[in-house]
């Protein structure tokens, strides 16, 4: 494997204290490796929310899916990020999507944010899966006055998402539970906060119940066009099938295949977990809504308060791997918690992990063929919003895959293929370039 960051941020001590671990532990989710030569009619690669709801698609109709996983099903981003199932997948604005696809493009893709959300809420209630669901839709926190104006984003809401959102003055935020010292907010009932290594490992029971077979410890190291199809390998084993599916977003390889050098960039976020609060604290910092909020920084917060009582702080950033980086950034997330939460500076926060988001060239998710590579698909870039979007992909994927078309349409906006950042294997000093100016905004603008 060919991976731009350096072994530490593939490592399992990003992950040691992740709090999502305690109700369904790694022992839940470990699957036997792949052993000897097998014959399969579609392989998955990466058993995240992407591939299992592939092969839980795929394995429905009576297609004969494996899907093999590096490490164990949930292993990375989708067993640790911060369990919002909410609008997003793309940084593409309003202007960008009708300047690039026109549009009836832009309100395809809105509408497919909103399917995304709706897709996951399916898969719960089909399945039958307890994932700790809560949260009435989404609030935007402003963390600066001038920010607090949302008069214009009601208007392309309503476009966009056919909904009115509410907003909600600053003088208001502590009647709704939401006092941080914010400026004003904006809230939109769409969305739900989830568990999200419980929802997985709901959707890996549903893909197993349904036929797939699921492997872990067993990294793709090759992937070769044969006559019969395309054949995978592993360190223990192969499988001949006909078609791929390339699921493994922040955590994909430069060579798995080579056509995806340079087309995603892997960005950090990491996540704290208080202890459980009692009532009288949650009153002395006025937050007392389980809302799942986030903040207006383009370096962003993400937070909510959970069904326990337990508060989640979350944060983009990081642009290094190593223990030294990764103490920092814990003490970092740890301070703006302070900072925004005064009175919770006694509340200790034993759990702290971080992992990788996916970003594209393009700002926009990617779901369609490979190119040059007949039967092999991939779906990426989901840009911090892949438990609905990376779940709705999946979806797609297996359509593509039955070459099924009344079912959801892929929006215009994920079916162009991204190109490639700039400097190859060196893309990440570009971000280094980009966060400054975003910290510059954050603080100024």
């Amino acid at each position: 494997m060919k991976r731009i960051f350096p072994p530490f941020a593939y490592s399992d001590t990003r992950i040691d204290d992740c709090y999502w671990a305690e109700a369904v532990p790694e022992t839940m989710l470990r699957r036997p490796a792949l052993k000897g030569d097998l014959r399969a009619d579609v392989v998955i690669i990466g058993a995240g929310f992407t591939g299992l709801g592939a092969a839980l698609s795929l394995a429905e109709v009576g297609v004969q899916v494996r899907v093999l996983d590096l490490h164990y099903p949930g292993w990375g981003a989708s067993g640790r990020n911060g369990g919002f199932c909410c609008l997003g997948g793309s940084k593409l604005s309003d202007a960008k999507l009708d300047r690039t696809f026109g549009k009836p493009a832009r309100l395809e893709w809105r509408g497919a944010e909103r399917a995304a959300i709706h897709h996951v809420d399916t898969l719960l209630r089909k399945h039958g899966i307890e994932a700790d669901r809560h949260s009435n839709g989404e609030t935007l926190l402003a963390h600066r006055p001038s920010l607090a104006r949302f008069e214009n984003d009601v208007v392309q809401i309503e476009e966009n998402y056919g909904v009115t959102p509410e907003i909600i003055p600053a003088t208001n935020l502590a009647a709704h539970g939401l006092n941080g010292g914010f400026h004003g907010g904006l809230s939109l009932p769409i969305g739900f906060a989830l568990h999200p290594r419980k929802y997985l490992a709901g959707l890996l029971q549903a893909a197993e119940t349904a036929g797939a077979v699921v492997h872990g410890d067993s990294p793709v190291f090759r992937i070769t066009r044969q006559a019969d199809g395309w054949r995978i390998e592993t360190d223990q084993g192969a499988i001949t099938c006909d078609k791929v599916i390339l699921a493994t977003n922040g955590y994909s390889s430069e060579d798995l295949p080579e056509w995806m050098a340079a087309r995603y960039m892997p960005a950090q976020s990491s996540v704290i977990v208080t202890r459980p609060m009692s009532d009288a604290e949650l009153a002395a910092q006025g937050w007392t809504s389980h809302q799942m909020a986030f903040d207006t920084r383009r370096l962003l917060h993400y937070f909510r308060l959970m069904p326990d009582n337990r508060f989640l702080f979350g944060m983009r950033g990081g642009l290094r791997a190593s223990a030294a980086s990764d103490d920092a950034i814990r003490r970092l997330i740890r301070r703006d918690f302070e900072t925004m939460f005064p009175a919770w500076k006694h509340v200790e926060t034993p759990h702290y992990w971080s992992g990788m988001v996916c970003l594209s060239p393009s700002l926009a998710p990617y779901c369609g063929e490979v190119p040059e590579m007949p039967g092999v698909y991939a779906g990426f870039a989901y840009h911090g919003n892949g438990v609905a979007m990376g779940s709705y992909t999946g979806a797609r994927l297996a359509d593509l895959v039955l070459e099924r078309t009344d079912d959801a349409p892929i929006p215009a906006v994920m079916q162009r293929p991204p190109g490639r950042f700039g400097l190859g294997r060196f893309r990440r000093a570009l971000m280094f370039a980009a966060y400054a100016g975003f910290r510059l905004r954050d603080r100024f603008a």
